[in-house]
């Protein structure tokens, strides 16, 4: 039996896993095993025959003596490392940065011989790395937590935005439907139906802003929308900004000014993008500005930076919507009562294309009814280059671009060849050219232009880019294949829904000499083929 306890207490010293201390009844160290040694750097010929709570004076500052007391007193008492985290001060032993002392769990119990209470016996266990899986545990459950809760919260500002999508959509198309479903019923006087007239062009107008937010947000996602760089005039850009939402301005008497600097050197960038930038900013001011109010523009500089701000008088922004005023699929009022339209792109895409020229955009408010300040700062070029080289703030007229001042000119012996797949689209675009006395003829295929082509011979050809079977870019390149006597040195002007530079030049490249974007302008379109016919100077007052 002596034997037994002498290999069982060589077991407990030298081979346990967890450190076992022993004291006596005045808790003076009687036992310290290889495990504590090893552990506490302190060794066992230097530690027994000290009293426990004077080697550890922390444990009576922590109040953990009472527990050394209680297992005197016959009970057991368990160290818990979620609520002490430890017992005995010793340094972590996977040290990990995060713990200054290894976490413990410990149990503290009696020593009893013959029945009476001769001191305690104190086992510990190292569970540090059991508390770090489970931090990482937790850690990992928190992150998962928090994307699932961003990707709910993005889920709804999606369903949100497509429910507002629908409903913004359909409330112009609704107008436009109405207004020619009156108009085919022929029961109104001439009065009414300009102002049918009217409600159809503005909304259809509507519409098409509406679907170049959601295209330019398109673009933005999938990295797509690039910049056709050059010096631009800022004043020329928010002047013409300016100019086409005065009337808007004028409707809610709204005073619009404007404070410029012509002092200024230009910016480098695309004019079209940053005319949109103004537009979209000073639209949105008027747009949430109420009647009688004011909307302010200020250029300057500062920095060496351009810095333009547009200031209102309106509802001002609530401060926790601040930080996402020009995220995507956000709106501060989403719901179906909201007092304002619109998809909610315009700010998102504000900020793109304002980073994009390497500028910042920023927003402030003092609160409710305080109204609000945008902010865009945008780098100054190092080198001012004359005025006449200084883009004025849109994108390169085209021969005959639209403009309601300018006359229209007529085409009196152009034959002109349209292609285009949709009916409602070959009659729509033969109008404007018949009323200017081209000779028009449709196809709709690029098959049947190319046979009209080498038959008719004409002047000009029109083509739309997306169709089923042979597109436009199959049929301007078997047009471009043709001997010059069959008309393969023919003008080609290209409609296409894809309006951004790297198409422009993509189509100029297959062989078109001219792009127009969808929604196509009438006028405009008269005023390219007429270029393209060398008739751009024969012109007659647009009636």
């Amino acid at each position: 039996m002596k034997q037994f306890n002498n290999a069982a207490l060589r077991w407990l010293n030298d081979l346990s896993a967890q450190g076992i201390l022993m004291t006596d009844s005045e808790l003076n160290i009687r036992s310290w095993n290889s495990w504590l040694e090893s552990h506490s750097g302190r060794s066992a010929q230097e530690m027994v025959g000290l009293s426990l709570l004077e080697a550890y004076p922390e444990l009576v500052a922590r109040r953990l003596d009472g527990y050394y007391t209680d297992a005197l007193a016959g009970q057991v008492r368990v160290i818990s490392q979620r609520l002490h985290g430890y017992l005995l001060l010793m340094p972590p032993s996977s040290g990990d940065s995060r713990f200054s002392q290894m976490q413990q769990s410990a149990r503290i119990a009696p020593l009893i011989d013959e029945g009476q209470i001769i001191g305690t016996i104190t086992v510990i266990d190292d569970v540090t790395e059991r508390v770090q899986r489970e931090s990482e545990l937790e850690q990992l459950l928190t992150r998962e937590q928090l994307a699932r809760a961003e990707s709910d919260a993005a889920n709804r500002s999606k369903d949100e935005f497509l429910a507002t999508v629908s409903h913004e959509l359909r409330t112009p198309l609704n107008a436009i439907l109405g207004w020619v479903q009156i108009l085919r019923a022929g029961k109104v006087d001439g009065e009414s139906a300009a102002h049918a007239l009217e409600a159809v062009e503005r909304n259809s107008k509507a519409q098409a802003k509406l679907i170049e937010d959601i295209l330019d947000a398109s673009r933005i996602i999938t990295g797509k929308l690039q910049l056709d760089a050059r010096p631009v005039d800022m004043v020329a850009v928010i002047e013409s900004a300016l100019d086409t939402l005065r009337p808007a301005a004028e409707a809610k008497s709204i005073e619009l000014t404007a404070e410029l600097d012509p002092r200024l050197g230009p910016a480098s960038g695309d004019p079209a993008r940053l005319q949109q930038v103004m537009w979209n900013l000073i639209s949105n001011a008027i747009k949430f500005t109420p009647k009688q109010g004011r909307v302010r523009v200020l250029l300057g500089s500062i920095d060496s930076q351009l810095e333009i701000k547009v200031i209102d008088t309106g509802p001002g922004i609530n401060a926790d919507f601040l930080p996402f005023v020009f995220d995507r699929f956000r709106q501060a009022d989403s719901t179906s009562t909201r007092r304002h339209g619109g998809l909610g792109l315009g700010l998102a895409i504000v900020r793109h294309l304002v980073e994009m020229h390497g500028g910042a955009v920023s927003a402030q408010s003092e609160g409710q009814d305080k109204g609000a300040t945008f902010t865009v700062r945008l780098p100054l070029m190092a080198v001012h280059l004359p005025a006449n080289s200084v883009g004025a703030g849109s994108s390169p007229a085209q021969p005959g671009a639209f403009d309601k001042q300018n006359s229209v000119p007529i085409l009196d012996g152009v034959r002109v060849l349209v292609v285009d797949d949709e009916a409602d689209a070959r009659e729509m675009l033969n109008v404007p050219l018949l009323q200017r006395g081209a000779e028009v003829k449709t196809a709709s295929s690029a098959a049947e232009g190319l046979e009209l082509l080498s038959q008719w011979q004409p002047h000009v050809l029109v083509s739309d880019i997306g169709m089923p079977g042979e597109d436009g870019y199959s049929l301007i390149a078997r047009v471009r294949s043709l001997a010059p006597e069959s008309g393969g040195l023919i003008p080609a002007v290209a409609l296409t829904g894809y309006a951004g530079p790297k198409d422009r030049i993509k189509l100029l490249s297959a062989g078109y000499q001219r792009h127009i974007a969808k929604p196509v302008e009438l006028t405009e379109l008269v005023k390219v083929v007429a270029s393209l016919a060398g008739r751009d100077r024969q012109i007659q007052a647009t009636s």
